[in-house]
């Protein structure tokens, strides 16, 4: 059991890293409180979910093949469009937080759009070694994942002995205008990631007992990484608004002095570019594996002669990550979760359908309670959707509401099917799971 909790932390936490927010929009007791409920609430089911289908439908292409194969072209081809139009905004976060760990040790890089050139150097410096195919130590190594989490260690150690004593700690400004909604979205993206653990589900020994008992130590290890610092922050007497994306470096540095300052500092850059290195591969397949289903043009199929690398995805990819550069942190977030969501919704449909449509197709990993557990674990990561909805209203993208700007992305994949459709109107290339033919649409 023990090496699928490993795997499964590294893949989804990227660290303490990123979640400073979430203690300015809510303060220390909900932030904490947040950060425990939402795993159980959105982490747990999710992680459920993919496990089944995953193991019942082994499938190159991953949760587009599910959707398309449980209901069908139309509905396959949105999924695969609204994971790869979120994976933009999803991948733009990590060049944005390397500058922000960065600007906190280096102040000159923030002035006269250098962060911008900063972030942009991040992504093509990123997609270069993909399309070379370098393959950079990343987040799933162990001894960096344990360097990257020492300066936590070291928080929450020396914490106990500053009683009380940075309660009127002079910080920087902070110019966060994160609220507990915008909170609990950073939490939401912050537990992102399930799907990548779950594709092993076939892979575990006995999974209907070893897969929910992993998901569910994983699940606590990864919220305690994220709860111990803060909880040893409040002892401190910190105000909540001392926090905003990037502060962890100053923090630090209150705390520990400025050895523990530059090791944060490291360990956010470190983090971010290694997560978004490691991603740049994981991202540029989907587009590979859509135009080896005909779903996209076959240019995206090309690959690099020497690496095998989808070298025309990922130029295509990164411009754009490069164009979302500019959008912030919150926002950015923001809208991954709303068009992260809308994919996610339709795998769980995709669940139930299947469990109608074919209740004999073999399951390894089954979601526990039958039909009843099915359908019930896809309502608490809904509901905590349409928090995303809410705020989604309250940020604005060239000139219109976050929600209305998404809404236009997501109404643009029905358009790109009707256009797929009659460019190619012999449809897409067959795809076939377990021998079995695909629905029509």
């Amino acid at each position: 059991m023990w090496p699928l909790v490993a795997a499964t932390f590294f893949m989804v936490s990227g660290g303490t890293y990123g979640t400073e927010d979430i203690v300015h929009g809510a303060g220390y007791g909900r932030a904490i409180l947040i950060l425990l409920l939402t795993p159980l609430l959105w982490s747990l089911p999710t992680a459920f979910m993919i496990g089944e289908l995953s193991s019942a439908l082994p499938k190159e292409g991953g949760y587009y093949a599910w959707v398309r194969y449980a209901m069908g072209n139309f509905w396959g081809f949105q999924e695969a469009w609204l994971s790869l139009v979120a994976s933009i905004f999803d991948m733009a976060i990590y060049p944005t937080l390397f500058v922000a760990y960065l600007t906190r040790m280096f102040p000159w890089f923030q002035e006269g759009g250098r962060a911008w050139w900063v972030a942009l150097a991040v992504v093509v410096a990123c997609a270069i070694l993909n399309i070379a195919g370098v393959k950079v130590v990343s987040l799933t190594s162990l001894w960096l994942f344990f360097a990257l989490s020492a300066p936590f260690v070291a928080v929450v150690i020396l914490a106990p002995f500053k009683l009380g004593a940075l309660a009127n700690a002079v910080t920087k400004p902070t110019t966060s205008t994160v609220d507990i909604l915008g909170g609990l979205l950073i939490c939401m993206w912050n537990y992102m990631g399930w799907d990548n653990a779950s594709t092993i589900a076939t892979e575990v020994e006995k999974p209907q007992r070893t897969y929910p008992r992993a998901m569910l130590a994983a699940v606590v290890i990864v919220a305690l990484s994220y709860v111990l610092p803060f909880a040893a922050m409040w002892m401190t007497g910190l105000k909540p608004t001392a926090w905003e994306t990037g502060s962890w470096a100053d923090i630090a540095g209150l705390l520990g002095g400025p050895l523990l300052r530059v090791g944060v500092v490291l360990g956010g850059m470190i983090s971010a570019f290694g997560m978004f290195n490691a991603l740049v591969m994981s991202y540029s397949r989907l587009p590979l594996a859509m135009a080896q289903d005909g779903m996209l043009p076959s240019v995206f199929g090309k690959l690099q002669k020497k690496s095998r690398a989808p070298w025309v995805a990922i130029v295509a990819l990164a411009i754009g990550w490069a164009m979302c550069l500019g959008l912030g942190f919150a926002r950015l977030v923001t809208l991954d979760i709303l068009l992260y969501g809308a994919s996610l919704v339709l795998e769980f449909a995709a669940l139930v359908v299947l469990r109608f449509r074919e209740p004999a197709l073999p399951r390894p990993f089954r979601v526990p309670g039958g039909l009843f557990g099915a359908i019930a674990i896809g309502i608490p990561p809904a509901l905590l959707l349409g928090f995303s909805v809410i705020r989604s209203e309250h940020e604005s993208v060239l000139g219109m509401s976050s929600f209305a700007f998404g809404m236009i992305l997501i109404a643009a994949g029905a358009v790109a099917y009707l256009v797929n459709h009659a460019l190619k109107p012999s449809g897409w290339a067959a795809v076939r799971i377990d021998e079995k033919p695909q629905p029509a649409a």
